[in-house]
């Protein structure tokens, strides 16, 4: 089936990161030429500055580019992956039985559960992929120089830069999403450990912010999403990683949820850093509110606290930020701190702005 390819795409899931198998994924996407979308939970799982990097697919933090690749290919490889409604946009990209599928994954309840396969293989990721890898190198059959895939991920990279600058360079107030992400990808390292809560922060990070190296660099709490996540978790992401620098992002009705453990954080010295994006809404299920039920809004907005000076009383070192320019100084100080540290940044409510989602509920 990948002999007789000529567009093949690989989709890769969560899987991939827990078999450590970001090298064997590697070699079979330069093998055959094949672009790696990822879920959310996979993402950096290639770096994203690879030629064959096509970024985010599915409803949730994907580019119209990136979806156009899965729409575009004529064979796709799914790699340790559920294969939900968000990856397969609730089954329209592929639609059923319109192109073959190669589906890998060490559950075999998962394969065929969602599409009619056409090659299953159960097995760990990473040795499934090195006998694959070693099976197609003794039957070389493929057109190596296939520039299908670069070709498709440079125009879904063109694409997806110009939707990302519109906003990503604004000095506009209340503070775009956009910014932020560009301000993190300047601030941060390239070896950071970037922990997500679930709502506003997910779409922006996985459609505009890039991996600068290939391995498990960001952390999603992806099965309920689960608000209120990133604090806590970005504890246990330090005690894992005490020589990589953590970060903490989440929306202010996350940071709701759990601000009680910065008394942990603050006790434990962890020196980790805090993003607060507040729109005084809990801003994805109001979105989803706007889009599917005619901006019947219910339960969502709430008045706006001060995160930075509840953090401040904690013993956190903060910033609030209000303007787009505010923002780089912040993440520098708050980067350099040996101790916790948090930046509240005001934006803009996800109802009232482009965002590289399809489809919020149900």
């Amino acid at each position: 089936m990948i002999a007789r390819s000529k567009k093949p795409v690989i989709i890769c899931g969560g899987g991939v990161h827990h078999a450590r198998a970001n090298t064997e994924l590697q070699q079979l996407a330069e093998m055959i030429g094949a672009p790696v979308g990822t879920t959310i939970s996979a993402k950096g799982t290639i770096a994203e500055t690879h030629e064959l990097a096509a970024g985010t697919i599915g409803t949730n933090g994907s580019t119209m580019g990136s979806r156009d690749i899965v729409r575009d290919s004529d064979l796709v490889i799914y790699v340790g992956c559920h294969v939900g409604s968000v990856t397969s946009e609730k089954g329209t990209n592929p639609k059923n039985g319109e192109k073959p599928i190669i589906h890998i994954d060490i559950n075999p309840s998962c394969i065929g559960a969602v599409y009619r396969t056409n090659a299953g293989l159960v097995g760990d990721a990473r040795l499934t992929l090195r006998s694959l890898n070693n099976s197609i190198t003794k039957n070389q059959r493929r057109n190596i120089s296939n520039r299908w895939g670069v070709d498709a991920v440079a125009s879904a990279n063109a694409q997806k830069q110009e939707q990302f600058l519109r906003h990503a360079e604004s000095d506009d107030v209340p503070i775009y999403p956009e910014r932020i992400v560009a301000e993190m990808q300047r601030a941060l390292p390239s070896d950071v450990v970037v922990v997500s809560d679930p709502g506003t922060p997910t779409p922006f990070l996985c459609a505009f912010y890039q991996t600068q190296e290939s391995g498990r660099s960001f952390i999603f709490n992806r099965y309920h999403g689960g608000l209120g996540f990133s604090i806590p978790g970005v504890v246990g992401a330090h005690y894992a990683n005490p020589d990589r620098k953590c970060v903490g992002i989440m929306g202010d009705g996350s940071f709701g949820f759990s601000v009680g453990e910065l008394e942990t954080i603050a006790r434990l010295k962890i020196p980790a850093t805090l993003i607060v994006i507040n729109n005084s809404s809990f801003g994805w299920i109001k979105a989803g509110q706007a889009q599917s039920y005619g901006k019947r809004f219910f339960g969502v907005d709430f008045s706006s606290t001060n995160h930075a000076a509840v953090a401040s009383a904690y013993g956190l070192k903060s910033w609030r930020v209000e303007r787009p320019e505010q923002i780089g100084e912040a993440f520098k100080k708050s980067l350099d701190c040996d101790g916790p540290s948090l930046v509240e940044i005001i934006t803009r409510p996800l109802d009232s702005i482009e965002v590289p989602v399809t489809a919020y509920l149900g």
